[in-house]
């Protein structure tokens, strides 16, 4: 991007360079302007006086000196800043001088990118614009490293950004991100369109460590590929609400990429023969597997049951793993979970879970660190919660909303759990005063338990 391109910018950053260029003239005539004295004069009591008080004032008086001429600092230094700046800011900078001109086109500033793709009708936020990324993919394809599309819920953004990526065929993309700000609009696209220009960075790529292509048509194919070209670098894989993706090709990425390290997919996509991939011996330890348990088609879809040795096989293999579940099912889809040890480490319970579920989560999920239950029927939770607080040791974060929990029960659960409680998010409405507590003392012998003051949260009334 040359000076000039910004007209705008190139107006202010000429004001505010000749600004910079009188200021400095000014200073220049003002050294010119000093007397220099060569020869040594002797000093009369009346001014060894007045030099005496000039001296001591120094002490009183503030030191005003010249700033630094900015177009002179060292590259490094310019380009560390240039990194801070949003890009539109870095544009107009690059337009002040010729030295920062030269820094706008270090390829270090290039290597990390965000599109944003947006159509005016449907989105407030501002899109990068067309003639900078044809800049970009000009000059500072080969440059990338670190790359994310955020689209709004148009197909047309989807579409734009599937044609950017059909163009880097000479980049060396580390990371890729495709993030849909709205609904999930790649979704709504071709299939072969999207597979096809996706396949391009997954052959051209060499090195990709992080790919995030939630709400995708990817399909098994292309995750074929993906591995063929990047099973040595691959370390992060997040494909949540992908159909056109099996276990299978799941099973592919995990046979094959040994360095895998963090794996976000749907529960039906997840198998035995996955877990046991995972915890082969050639495999690095796993650190983070997210999985989302959706019911898309409610009483149409019956979830498989994940065998107790291959959880074992993983945790064996990989005994720090964190395993978070999100759980948006009707009551009745549970069945499948929790009739024997899981171990899970996050829970989110994201509609309606019964008693029984929460009794069952209390007995087989010892690894448990962090629950949140977003709603529950009108029986109150006393006896699941005080169970939960006794089998599940590791228990440090805790959120409750739409249930009902007795202040007693509530008190005992905090004691049960102590100190190692860090976070404790409870709405006001939850908590039902008893016999021995009410809704204004509680907060006295929760902040007790925890060692800190505590208050109930409460819902804001604007």
């Amino acid at each position: 991007m040359d000076v000039g391109e910004y007209p705008g910018a190139a107006v202010t950053a000429f004001h505010s360079s000749q600004m910079n260029c009188n200021l400095q003239a000014f200073f220049r005539m003002k050294r010119r302007n000093f007397p220099v004295v060569n020869k040594i004069v002797p000093s009369s009591p009346a001014m060894k006086q007045s030099k005496r008080e000039f001296y001591s004032s120094l002490n009183q008086t503030p030191v005003y000196t010249a700033l630094p001429d900015w177009g002179s600092l060292p590259l490094h230094v310019v380009l560390h800043i240039f990194q801070y700046l949003p890009l539109i800011d870095r544009a107009r900078a690059s337009s002040v001088c010729r030295r920062w001109n030269e820094v706008f086109h270090i390829p270090d500033l290039w290597r990390k990118f965000e599109f944003e793709l947006n159509q005016p009708a449907t989105s407030y936020f501002k899109a990068t614009h067309p003639d900078l990324i044809q800049q970009i993919i000009k000059k500072h394809a080969t440059h990338l490293q670190y790359v994310s599309f955020k689209v709004d819920g148009s197909t047309e953004s989807a579409e734009a950004a599937c044609n950017i990526l059909s163009q880097l065929v000479n980049c060396s993309i580390r990371t890729l991100g495709l993030i849909s700000t709205a609904k999930p609009s790649f979704m709504n696209m071709s299939k072969s369109h999207f597979v096809s220009a996706l396949t391009v960075i997954f052959v051209n790529s060499k090195s990709l460590s992080s790919v995030k292509i939630e709400g995708t048509p990817v399909d098994d194919p292309s995750l074929k590929i993906l591995v063929a070209n990047n099973s040595d670098t691959l370390r992060l894989l997040k494909m949540n609400s992908c159909p056109h993706v099996s276990s299978d090709g799941i099973l592919c990425v995990a046979d094959h990429c040994q360095g895998l390290r963090e794996l976000a997919l749907n529960y039906y996509m997840l198998s035995d023969e996955l877990l046991l991939a995972l915890s082969s011996e050639t495999h690095v330890n796993f650190e983070h597997l997210r999985i989302d348990v959706v019911s898309e088609n409610p009483g149409q879809i019956e979830f498989c049951s994940i065998k107790k040795q291959s959880w074992d096989a993983l945790i064996k293999h990989s005994p720090g793993v964190n395993i978070v579940m999100y759980f948006f099912l009707y009551e009745e889809e549970f069945e499948t979970f929790f009739k024997e040890e899981t171990p899970v480490t996050h829970l989110y319970f994201g509609r309606s879970v019964s008693k029984a579920v929460l009794g069952r989560v209390g007995l087989n999920c010892p690894r448990l660190i962090e629950l949140v239950v977003c709603a529950n029927g009108l029986q109150t939770l006393d006896d699941e919660l005080i169970c939960i607080a006794k089998h599940c040791k590791n228990l440090t974060a805790l959120g409750l909303s739409e249930c009902e929990v007795s202040c007693r029960a509530f008190i005992e659960f905090v004691r049960l759990c102590g100190r190692r409680l860090t976070q404790l998010s409870i709405m006001e409405e939850v908590l039902i005063p008893d016999d021995n507590h009410s809704l204004d003392e509680i907060h006295t012998e929760v902040s007790k338990h925890l060692g800190r003051i505590w208050f109930p949260d409460v819902m804001p009334v604007w």
